[in-house]
């Protein structure tokens, strides 16, 4: 038997009933009717369940690709709360939509939270990455990049705007991104310095790769992750060994990008390095960890290009 819109509605706004996939999932392609209806009740969910709906959401629509949350996340993009804006801008990245896009490009440059005009700008990177692979519209991608510069050329704006600025920035071919991402790793602040190293990554740019190698030894966790990210955005074979010293006794977040380099660079020794520690995840019966060594070996497998 079919469940009535009404129904739901009235699982979203009770406190005695848990947001589960299973209720949220009933919130994908919403027709105008069950929307409108939506929005009327969304201001009397309590915050902590509007918060849970977005997360189910971005994990949702991570494995299930019919999935259309965008009534919600539209909605939840005018929410009167700075961390659920944000939440629904996280919820929303698989929206390409030239109207997704618009809303970021005002979200990035007017809201009156700096977390979510950092959330707005850095998912604003995938437009002008989408362009750069000649899947968006240039001159679209081009107001996007023109938003990046100037958040991050403000020094007044807050630094947290500014680091995802210049990450966003650095999916660009700009000629000016080398000399943004230089003047922000000689930064004091190491916040610059940790998003100069994403940059780097971004950039596909071996120019980086010394750099990127010495970071790899930082004493700054931050700056010690970006750099494992971006040795694998780079294809850097000649971190492998450094990547396996990082893994003994590294913590979870830090063993997880491991991985992911090591998957991304691929070669013989980044299969040994990866092999060795799925012994390790079957001796502690990790699935998780498992899972995702399985994926990073599999990918290291792979030609390159």
């Amino acid at each position: 038997m079919a469940i009535k819109f009404e129904d739901i509605i009235r699982d979203l706004t009770s406190d005695e009933v848990p947001i589960t996939k299973g209720l949220v999932r009933r919130l994908s392609n919403l027709g105008e009717p069950e929307r409108q209806a939506l929005v009327r009740v969304w201001g009397g969910i309590s915050v902590e369940r509007r918060r849970q709906v977005l997360h189910e959401i971005a994990e949702l629509s991570e494995t299930e690709f019919d999935t259309d949350f965008s009534a919600v996340t539209y909605l939840a993009l005018t929410d009167l709360h700075d961390d659920l804006r944000e939440a629904a801008i996280e919820a929303s990245w698989p929206d390409e939509s030239v109207e997704m896009f618009n809303r970021l490009l005002s979200m990035a440059s007017v809201d009156s939270s700096p977390a979510v005009r950092a959330a707005a700008v850095s998912a604003l990177g995938r437009f002008i990455l989408q362009a750069e692979l000649g899947k968006f519209s240039p001159m679209q991608a081009r107001q996007a990049e023109r938003v990046a510069l100037r958040l991050y050329n403000n020094r007044n704006e807050d630094v947290r705007v500014r680091c995802r600025a210049l990450e966003a920035i650095a999916n660009s071919s700009r000629a000016e991104v080398i000399g943004m991402i230089e003047e922000s790793y000689r930064d004091g602040d190491s916040r610059l310095r940790a998003a100069a190293l994403y940059a780097m990554g971004r950039t596909c740019d071996r120019r980086w790769a010394s750099t990127v190698l010495r970071e790899l030894n930082s004493d700054d966790p931050a700056i010690r992750f970006e750099a494992l990210r971006a040795a694998g955005e780079l294809g850097l074979e000649e971190a492998v060994p450094l990547i396996g010293e990082l893994v003994t006794g590294a913590d979870r977040q830090t063993l997880e990008m491991a991985i992911w380099a090591l998957g991304e660079i691929g070669g013989g020794e980044s299969q040994r390095v990866l092999e060795e520690l799925f012994k390790h995840a079957e001796e502690i019966e990790d699935e998780g960890l498992i899972e995702q060594i399985e994926d990073a070996l599999a990918n290291a497998s792979l030609p390159n290009l």
